[in-house]
């Protein structure tokens, strides 16, 4: 055989066997497999075997269960109400939402960080106790990132886990409902501070620390007042878009001086935690309410609901996402609405009062609730500002008519 016939019958076997080891090689110094001392696990973010067991972390569960992953974010132990959200996109918005704080959140989709962080779409004040998904990009991709994913929960002090079976984890919340639940290091030798933990005392954390007026885009209509229990930009963006000036003052502010200042309504936001715990707001909420026109959200329609002597009840796992629908309780349509709580009204319990307005067509509770002898509206969740059929933005509308009246 000569080297011509060897180039021609030898030479593409050797070259092919060599570009595979180069790749091989290459894919192994790089850290492409997330490997363990029992193999390779085909789940979430690829990581090399040193980097999976110097960052190994765990999530443990009220219940005794225990889910490994892989920490990232912030380098502390945490312990959080662990819920879930629904959403598949727009975690900046989710992460950001202060109805989360004290909360351990899991994201059902199962990738984050892909688009990076971008803080012009931050929605409040983080203050969520940490973070769970199946995935994470730490290398995102859009023109408007300005960083990854990672450095914004370690700047806010936010532990997080990834390569976590989000699925299996949802499921046993699904079952068992919310519970809390531990981000660590290492699993500790006693449940007891994880038992033990209750989120108390979070709307002061993410309320408002002062007095702050927001102006209305284009001609001002109507002149608001906002109690902020922990309010997102967002909804204050909307007041503003619809022609009021927005006077946003602290969860602590007085009935007498809300009333001084003789706005034309009061709106009251939403926020988290328990609402049978604020038992000042309401007691002040209670002089508000039939003196001044009042539309709640979130957090602000459970208050209202107190003020005026109606009960709460704590849902198995709350409705967190932005596929929630809602049906109008005599209408015809049914709207899908973005919402975030833990507790819901009782209608019947206000039967005296008030009328249901709306109700979550999956479980049937209640999703808004009007009082026209108190000129109160209130909804358990955030009209969006979309425009379009199927859009929410027409209560705003609803509000402003009742004003006008």
């Amino acid at each position: 055989m000569n080297f011509y016939q060897f180039c021609l019958t030898r030479m593409p076997f050797w070259i092919i066997i060599y570009l595979v080891y180069w790749i091989f090689w290459r894919s192994f110094s790089e850290g492409d497999f997330n490997q363990s001392e029992n193999g390779i696990f085909g789940k979430g973010r690829l990581r090399s075997r040193e980097a999976t067991v110097i960052n190994m972390a765990y999530l443990v569960l009220n219940n005794g269960m225990v889910f490994e992953g892989t920490r990232f974010g912030a380098a502390v132990d945490q312990i959080g109400e662990l819920v879930f959200h629904t959403g598949m996109v727009g975690y900046l918005e989710t992460l950001t939402d202060p109805a989360f704080a004290g909360q351990i959140l899991v994201g059902t989709f199962p990738l984050s960080g892909n688009y990076g962080v971008i803080e012009e779409d931050f929605d409040g004040i983080p203050a969520l106790h940490g973070f769970v998904v199946r995935s994470l990009c730490d290398t995102p991709s859009n023109f408007r990132s300005q960083y990854p994913l990672e450095t914004f929960l370690c700047d806010h002090g936010i532990p997080a886990i990834c390569d976590v079976d989000t699925r299996e984890l949802v499921r046993v919340l699904r079952e068992e409902g919310t519970m809390n639940a531990m981000i660590c290091d290492e699993i500790p030798a006693s449940m007891d501070a994880i038992h033990q933990y209750e989120v108390k005392h979070v709307v002061e954390k993410v309320s408002a620390k002062e007095t702050k007026v927001y102006p209305s885009v284009g001609e001002t209509k109507y002149r608001v007042t906002l109690i902020d229990y922990g309010s997102q930009k967002s909804f204050i963006s909307a007041f503003c878009a619809h022609g009021c000036e927005v006077t946003v003052v602290p969860h602590t502010a007085k009935a007498e001086n809300i009333l001084a200042d003789r706005p034309d309504a009061v709106v009251l936001s939403g926020g988290p935690g328990d609402p049978t715990e604020l038992t000042d707001e309401i007691a002040e909420l209670k002089k508000i309410i039939g003196v001044v026109p009042v539309f709640g959200v979130g957090l602000g329609h459970q208050l209202a609901a107190l003020a005026l002597g109606g009960k709460i009840e704590k849902l198995p796992y709350g409705h967190r996402g932005g596929n929630q629908p809602v049906r109008e309780i005599g209408g015809t349509r049914t709207y899908i609405t973005s919402q975030n709580h833990g507790y819901a009204v009782l209608a019947e319990s206000l039967s005296h009062v008030g009328i249901e307005r709306f109700a979550n067509a999956n479980d049937g509770t209640n999703e808004g609730m009007e009082y026209p002898a108190e000129k109160c509206f209130t909804l358990q969740f955030t009209p969006d500002t979309l425009g379009g059929a199927h859009s929410t933005a027409f209560l705003y509308d609803r509000f402003f008519e009742m004003l006008a009246r």
